[in-house]
This record gives structure tokens, C-alpha cells and sequence, in this order.
């Protein structure tokens, strides 16, 4: 019989975040895939289990990933588990659950603590969409790509930092988004657990943020690229609309409907327009 592949969510910070299922789990699995071995060694001393540990981290994935599937075929029942918060987000953890799937091993996702969730709850930013962007690269160039590729996204967005990083993403932040209401939190669940609300430009010239690690809540554009494009479209004369759309092979019924959507008004009204001035 097949094992099962639990993916176990971990405190990010209080341990008494810790669930009791979660808890029941690393009693009872056979093998712990931890991503840092010694880090998960002190969460299983608090609470006094004991059980192998193998390490699972970003480097190793794809050769240990083959490594765990093998032991799950023999019947072995594994708990794979990130420093802190659910494996798989921003953490190790999406190759296993691959090559499980290909072979038609059980996964059983233990639910628990997730940094941006937490975040973005607390925030008071819209929660009714948002897009999880994860880590930026440290890597200027790719950085402000990035960030230009969601710009004019309308939805919340969330971003994990490092402290020693956060300058440099936010003032690249307040170049390409402009000056948006922005949210910092800092050390979620722990002793210093703190939300930073503000303007990107205040929070920018404001306290020293050197310390602990970073949830960065981003408002969203006001606009879409596509209501921004509208607009600028809205400006142009009839002529040059007709002339912008015909350069984009629209046929001549195509272009008066979409200029009279433009404009608000009936296609014969801009159907007359074109005729008197044949």
C-alpha cells in the first residue's frame, strides 16, 4: 500500500499556533522532510516528538523529491514541513507534490499558519481579490520588470522582503507605481509583531526598518491598463480613432461600433460622421 505525503503548515512565529491535527501528524508519520533540519529539530523538542528528520530545501528538491517518492511507494507516510508556515508558499515543496501526483500518491494538506494571509486580513486592503507575488528578485533589472508587469493590476498585491532588501524594493516601488497606500507587516505572531500603514514615500522616509522579516501589502492601481488605454483612445479626434483601430485590421462596422462605445453614443451618429465627410 502507498504512503501519504502530508504537507504540514508551521508556526511563523508563536508556537502555540502549532495545530493539534498538525501536532498528531509528525507523531505519527514515519519520515519528516524539513527544509532546514536543525530549525524543524527545536519545534519538535517543544512540543517533545521525536522522529528521523531528512532535509528538503531548495537545492536539493528535485533529487530529493525522487528520493521520498520512492520511500512513499514502500507504504512510508512522510510530513513535509518549511522553516515556518505552509511548504509550498515561497518555501520548497511544489516539486514533491509534482511528482506525487504523477504517481498516484495521496497528498493531505494540514492547514495552519501562512504569513500573507495573516497579513492581508489585518491590512484593511481590499481582500475581495489579490495577487500573491512571493519574493522579488534580488536582482535589480528583474526586480523593476516585475513590477512594471503588474503596475496597473487593479487587484491587492502582497510581496514577501527581507529587511535588508526592503529599501531598495520600496523606492523602486514609488518609481514605477507612483506614490500608493502601502501596509508593512513586520514579525506577524511574534513579541514585536507590528502593521505599518502609510504612503509608499512616507513609510520610505520614515522609521529604520532593518529588522525582522516583512509582509508588503500594495494597494492596487486605480485604473487597469485597459480603462488607461480607453482613455487615451477617448482623446483622440474620430479621425485618428478610425485610423488607430483600421491599423489594427478592424473592418470598417467593427470601428464604428467600437467608436460609439467609446464615445457613448449610437453607431448611426458616427456612421453619419464618417458619411459627411466622404
Amino acid at each position: 500500500m502507498l504512503g501519504k505525503l502530508y504537507l504540514v503548515a508551521t508556526p511563523i512565529g508563536n508556537l502555540e499556533d502549532m495545530t493539534m491535527r498538525g501536532l498528531r501528524i509528525l507523531k505519527e508519520v514515519d519520515l519528516i522532510a524539513a527544509e532546514d533540519t536543525r530549525h524543524t529539530l527545536r519545534l519538535l523538542n517543544h512540543f517533545e516528538i521525536s522522529k528521523p528528520l531528512i532535509s528538503y530545501y531548495r537545492q536539493n528538491e528535485s533529487t530529493r523529491s525522487a528520493e521520498l517518492v520512492e520511500k512513499l511507494r514502500t507504504g512510508k507516510n512522510i510530513a513535509l514541513v518549511s522553516d515556518a508556515g505552509t511548504p509550498g508558499i515561497s518555501d520548497p515543496g511544489e516539486q514533491i507534490v509534482k511528482a506525487c501526483i504523477e504517481a498516484g500518491i495521496e497528498i493531505v494538506p494540514i492547514p495552519g499558519a501562512c504569513a500573507f494571509v495573516n497579513a492581508l486580513i489585518c491590512s484593511g486592503m481590499s481582500t475581495r481579490e489579490f495577487c500573491f507575488l512571493g519574493f522579488l528578485s534580488a536582482v535589480k533589472k528583474d526586480r523593476r520588470e516585475k513590477l512594471e508587469e503588474v503596475k496597473y493590476e487593479t487587484k491587492t498585491l502582497i510581496f514577501y522582503e527581507a529587511p535588508h532588501k526592503l529599501k531598495n524594493m520600496l523606492s523602486d516601488m514609488l518609481e514605477i507605481f507612483g506614490n500608493r497606500e502601502i501596509v508593512l507587516a513586520r514579525e506577524l505572531t511574534k513579541i514585536h509583531e507590528e502593521f505599518i500603514h502609510g504612503k509608499l514615500s512616507d513609510i520610505l522616509d520614515g522609521k529604520d526598518l532593518i529588522k525582522g522579516e516583512f509582509v508588503v501589502i500594495v494597494e492596487g492601481s486605480h485604473e487597469s491598463k485597459k480603462e488607461l488605454e480607453r482613455k487615451k483612445i477617448n482623446d483622440l479626434t474620430l479621425d485618428e480613432q478610425y485610423e488607430f483601430y483600421e491599423n489594427q485590421g478592424f473592418s470598417k462596422k467593427e470601428i464604428i461600433k467600437q467608436i460609439a462605445k467609446n464615445k457613448g453614443v449610437s453607431k448611426n451618429e458616427v456612421y453619419q460622421y464618417f458619411l459627411e465627410c466622404e
